[in-house]
């Protein structure tokens, strides 16, 4: 219970807080943008099975490697971009805050 309070409070809660605290102006349409970011699990259409529980995302899925995240960062330093690379790295967080109940549910480390 833990792990799905977690992982969808932080793909979901999370995103709600950022928007109001951070971008008081538009908070609406932050929020949009913001929530929008998992539309990159898109990537998870190209594995088989689509969904298993026990699947750490981080590094498995295109959108969800090392190099993606990457760029997602450097949207953070241009301003038309910055709130996508926050969506899209929370959303980053989220998974591997999951992943970490899968590594120590099986005795391994990340």
């Amino acid at each position: 219970m833990l792990r799905l309070s977690l992982h969808y409070g932080i793909h979901f809660i999370l995103p709600i807080a950022v928007a109001f605290l951070f971008y008081k102006d538009r908070p609406g349409r932050a929020l949009l943008i913001l929530l929008s970011a998992i539309l990159i699990d898109i990537d998870h259409l190209f594995a088989s099975p689509i969904f298993d529980p026990n699947r750490c995302s981080i590094d498995f899925h295109p959108l969800h490697t090392y190099w993606a995240m990457g760029i997602y960062t450097v949207f953070l330093f241009f301003k038309p971009t910055r709130i996508w690379g926050v969506g899209l790295l929370l959303h980053m967080l989220a998974d591997w805050t999951d992943c970490l109940f899968i590594f120590q549910g099986a005795g391994m480390t990340p």
